[in-house]
């Protein structure tokens, strides 16, 4: 499946969320948006972002998960104008949903990052290492979480978000065929 072909069919968060989600959900994703705070290093880091970068993004507007991450995208994207954020419905684009599955299991959110001419250039999702570990540690470990002061757990899969952003950008940067395309 070319899953390039799926991104003009994607949304952007606003329209997204006014197609599939309530009230409740269009909160939770506006409030997560509004909670992502980006350290000046990662604004300056964006804001040096050159390369287009195509990121379609499987998701469900009712998820936690994807209410918890996905605002935090859109947030790069406010920070580096160079990047283009869809997304598709997970019910809506079985297809795709299958395409995506990880470990089996129909996950969201899933983002595919494509080069400003359609190829594929990465695929990442559906939860950071940062949330797993908080995860084991709810479930296993001793800790639980008080839910007061601030969200280093937002902070944390911001980070790693952030980390795979900028290494698809390092390698739309160095990629010998978008280099001569671009004359650099």
């Amino acid at each position: 499946m070319n899953l390039f072909e799926k991104f003009s069919a994607g949304l952007p968060m606003a329209e997204f969320l006014a197609k599939y989600g309530n009230t409740a959900h269009q909160s939770r994703w506006k409030s997560t948006f509004e909670a992502v705070k980006l350290t000046p290093e990662q604004t300056t880091l964006l804001g040096k972002f050159t390369r287009e970068m195509n990121v379609l993004v499987l998701a469900g507007a009712w998820c936690g998960d994807c209410s918890s991450q996905c605002p935090i995208f859109d947030r790069f994207a406010v920070a580096a104008p160079v990047i283009k954020i869809r997304y598709l419905d997970n019910a809506d684009h079985a297809d795709v949903q299958q395409a995506l599955s990880i470990n089996g299991g129909k996950r969201v959110p899933v983002a595919v990052f494509f080069s400003e001419d359609g190829f594929e250039v990465s695929r990442y999702g559906e939860r950071t290492l940062a949330k797993y570990r908080q995860m084991m540690n709810d479930s296993i470990g001793e800790g639980c979480a008080t839910g007061i002061g601030p969200d280093p757990l937002l902070a944390q899969v911001t980070r790693e978000w952030l980390d795979e952003f900028e290494r698809v950008q390092y390698l739309l940067r160095l990629s010998g065929r978008l280099r001569q395309l671009h004359g650099d």
